[in-house]
């Protein structure tokens, strides 16, 4: 009767999840409830503020006119996270040592 329940209840996050049109930024990395649950992440300040999109970035600060251009250094785009991870060249000696450590550390 339990799991019966815990399932109607995930799936029924799934179709409120789905169906709203909050949390886009959040849904990119998380689109699935369930799947989602089943991880084990260490939420952070930091990771919070990645799958988010609330994070201190140029793009961030602009939105809410803060700063006046949301260009990146690097100069190549807006400095969104997506950007920051993905993309940013004054980033990427430090994107590629991250992901050797992870690599390594069988992640």
């Amino acid at each position: 009767m339990k799991r019966e329940l815990e399932e109607e209840s995930v799936r029924k996050w799934q179709r409120n999840w789905t169906q709203t049109t909050k949390g886009s930024i959040t849904k990119e990395y998380f689109p699935n409830v369930e799947e989602r649950l089943k991880m084990d992440i260490n939420l952070t300040q930091n990771l919070t503020a990645i799958v988010t999109g609330h994070g201190k970035t140029r793009a961030y600060l602009h939105h809410f006119k803060i700063i006046e251009e949301p260009t990146c250094p690097c100069g190549t785009a807006e400095q969104t996270m997506d950007h920051l991870i993905f993309e940013c060249e004054a980033i990427t000696k430090e994107r590629e040592r991250l992901k050797m450590t992870a690599l390594q550390n069988g992640n």
